[in-house]
């Protein structure tokens, strides 16, 4: 017996998107991606389901070569928002250095991909739109930001276990 799935209509697409977000919180990401596909055949350039599956092929992440970090760079650029696709692109490189450190990666081999996340942030925050501060404090794990100071300036906040590679035994602080 062959399955046919039906196709979602364009009236049921903004309770589709609220299922999305359901199945995000419930940590079922892939039950959300595939909601997302159902509604972008429908409706291919709906920029809050293209933003959704970004967000659950990154809640997939596991720090593994299996990661499908181009498929959500694609769908994040894919964005017609400036501050919103550079904005999640930070958001996915942040996502990648988490999961290559819960992976075991060691921490000075995910700084690179840290501070790509800063830079994608901090280009957001030069764009964000007013009231808008998504982009200055996307997360305590990334960073603590020192006002105007570059990227590489930053001062890491790794998790716990983790010693910053920007530490030695001869110097406690940053280099």
């Amino acid at each position: 017996m062959q399955l046919n799935l039906k196709p979602i209509s364009r009236a049921g697409i903004a309770e589709a998107i609220s299922k999305v977000e359901v199945y995000r919180y419930l940590n079922e990401p892939g039950e959300a991606e595939s909601i997302c596909r159902d509604i972008l055949a429908v409706e291919p350039d709906n920029q809050a389901a293209l933003r959704l599956l970004g967000l659950a092929i990154t809640d997939q992440f596991t720090g593994e070569t299996t990661d499908r970090y181009l498929d959500a760079e694609n769908v994040f650029r894919s964005l017609t928002d400036p501050y919103n696709s550079v904005y999640h692109l930070g958001l996915l490189q942040e996502r990648k250095a988490k999961g290559q450190l819960r992976a075991g990666r060691l921490p000075h081999t995910v700084l690179p991909v840290f501070e790509e996340a800063m830079n994608y942030f901090e280009e957001a925050e030069r764009i964000r739109p007013p009231n808008n501060d998504d982009s200055i404090s996307p997360g305590s794990f990334v960073s603590k930001r020192v006002p105007g100071q570059p990227c590489r300036s930053l001062s890491v906040q790794w998790p716990a276990g983790f010693a910053s590679p920007l530490q030695t035994r001869d110097h406690p602080g940053p280099l």
